[in-house]
């Protein structure tokens, strides 16, 4: 399977967030906590200098618990940036992203006071792929929906400065999707998780593929959510068709409403919560 990328615009895009950092004192990149890897922009280094980054582990709540665990561990003691860890369904994590984010702003703070300025806020800019959750952030911190969100990628379209805290306001940017994405399999889990539009990729593919890695890694969960019995052999969209009594005329199983079920059950974490990579699947 070949999922397809149309980045035409992606070139301006960067230009634009090129020059938007180069406003700001924070970056504050937003992962799905679901995969990690993958939902990570490799490029953003080389836009974001050195600025000091907060990395937020978003959508936890629909994430495996020991897995957040490991990887909020990992990505502070091996890549030396700090994490929090956020939910669409809490905002008790509001309160420490405001505290770390101006806390590594404040360095550029000092240097304004020092210049014999009067201080300001931190300015923080929130960038991640598209519907890794960065506009629901922004919503909880300003306790209000100004700011446009949707399920769907892509969601977002313009930029604007948010207020949200005395010492701290935000610049809100697009999601943003790598030029060229050559490595498939983190393409796959893109498209699992909704980052990529519905129109690069084969639905029942990518539920085929999302079926072999939970079969992979939860196994019990998985078979026990759709009443299958454990095999050997990962179960087919078919075996999922039947077991749910999604049928077409004469008992055929209805294969494309079988994989859209698999991958809406995924997406809202009725399946469990599950985290498609581990920390052993980095590679340097």
């Amino acid at each position: 399977m070949t999922i397809h990328w149309y980045p035409g615009h992606i070139a301006k895009a960067e230009r634009k967030l090129q020059e938007q950092i180069n406003l700001t004192d924070v970056v504050l990149e937003v992962l799905d906590a679901r995969i990690p890897i993958s939902s990570r922009y490799e490029n953003l280094g080389k836009f974001t200098a050195d600025k000091p980054r907060l990395l937020i582990l978003n959508k936890a709540d629909l994430a495996d618990p020991l897995q957040n665990t490991r990887w909020k561990d990992y990505l502070e003691e091996k890549i030396g940036q700090k994490v929090v860890l956020t939910s669409a369904s809490s905002s008790k994590d509001i309160s420490s992203i405001v505290k770390m984010a101006v806390e590594l702003g404040k360095p550029a703070i000092d240097k304004v006071i020092a210049k014999g300025r009067l201080p300001r806020p931190v300015r923080v800019i929130v960038v991640g792929m598209p519907n890794v959750g960065k506009s629901s952030i922004i919503n909880k911190l300003i306790k209000t929906a100004k700011v446009k969100t949707g399920a769907k990628a892509g969601v977002t379209r313009a930029t604007q400065w948010v207020r949200v805290h005395p010492k701290m306001e935000i610049l809100d940017s697009p999601g943003i999707i790598p030029a060229r994405l050559e490595d498939q399999q983190r393409a796959v889990k893109l498209a699992v998780v909704n980052s990529v539009s519905e129109a690069a990729y084969d639905r029942v593919e990518v539920a085929k593929s999302l079926t072999g890695i939970l079969f992979c890694k939860y196994k019990d969960i998985f078979c026990t959510y759709y009443k299958l019995e454990p095999k050997e052999n990962t179960p087919s969209i078919e075996d999922i068709a039947q077991s749910r009594n999604l049928l077409l005329s004469g008992s055929k199983p209805d294969i494309d409403r079988a994989a859209s079920l698999i991958l809406s059950d995924f997406r809202q974490g009725k399946i469990g919560r599950i985290t498609l990579e581990n920390t052993e699947e980095i590679t340097d």
